[in-house]
């Protein structure tokens, strides 16, 4: 039963009056022992923790952000420098990177230039990421999933 009340087997009535008494309610914990176990406790309150809870567990679960690169089977190398800036930035402030290759039209044809563009990526952040998912073809993109080495 609840806090200031004795533990002890009663009948349904006998613990809703006591339950009445202290102004609490009478909640089931287990309805499958016999007898079944009830206590004595202020409901809203219970919720309210129960509640309370579920958001600090919520909370302390880690937040994956991820950033998406966008290059085209042509980059050039100015283009490419400036957005593996970006991404050195990305995977520094602990996010994941998406990187892939848009094929427009009949770039598709140029599938082993997406690649090696993709590899060249991985290879210039070998020192701070590590790829998870190797470049794969979906539909008219390629795509490449990399993560940071460096845990905070």
């Amino acid at each position: 039963m609840g806090d200031n009340v004795e533990n002890k087997v009663c009948s349904k009535i006998e613990g809703l009056n006591a339950a009445k008494t202290l102004e609490l309610d009478l909640v089931e914990i287990s309805a499958k022992s016999d007898p079944p176990v009830c206590k004595i406790i202020d409901y809203n309150k219970f919720l309210y923790s129960q509640k309370k809870k579920q958001k600090e567990i919520k909370s302390k679960t880690a937040k994956v952000i991820i950033k998406e690169i966008r290059f085209g089977p042509n980059t050039e190398e100015h283009d490419y420098n400036f957005k593996l800036n970006h991404a050195k930035k990305f995977i520094e402030d602990g996010a994941k990177l998406k990187a892939y290759v848009f094929f427009k039209g009949r770039s598709i044809i140029h599938k082993d230039r997406g690649e090696i563009l993709l590899l060249k990526l991985a290879q210039d952040l070998k020192d701070i990421a590590k790829v998870e998912e190797m470049p794969k073809l979906e539909g008219k993109r390629m795509i490449m999933f990399l993560s940071s080495i460096i845990k905070k």
